[in-house]
């Protein structure tokens, strides 16, 4: 019954998030909510997602910082400015591909 949906977001791919105003690139996926449920808590009920979706990290930022979020997928879009991502981990980890996204640096990365 416990039915798992494919991710519509990949890695290194870039997003922004559906109503706050920041962004970011993918460099994880959970199929399905797996933080805490404190964390969970933490979202005000009206905008609290379900959790039996994919859910995404990324290396976020706003205009005025960058830090690591963790975003439920009903909560992204594709992030079209076709601006880099300026979180200072994106060069440890990823590399510019030739369409706006980028692809990890090693291939021990999935």
């Amino acid at each position: 019954m416990n039915k798992t949906r494919s991710a519509k977001f990949q890695i290194g791919q870039i997003v922004r998030h559906r109503i706050y105003p920041f962004r970011g690139v993918v460099f994880d996926i959970d199929p399905e909510f797996d933080n805490t449920d404190e964390w969970y808590e933490s979202i005000p009920a009206e905008v609290r997602p379900h959790k039996d979706q994919p859910f995404y990290h990324l290396l976020a930022e706003n205009s005025q910082t960058e830090y690591v979020a963790y975003v439920s997928e009903q909560n992204l879009l594709p992030d079209t400015s076709g601006d880099p991502i300026r979180h200072p981990q994106v060069a440890e980890m990823f590399e510019k591909d030739g369409c706006g996204s980028y692809r990890p640096r090693n291939s021990t990365m999935h």
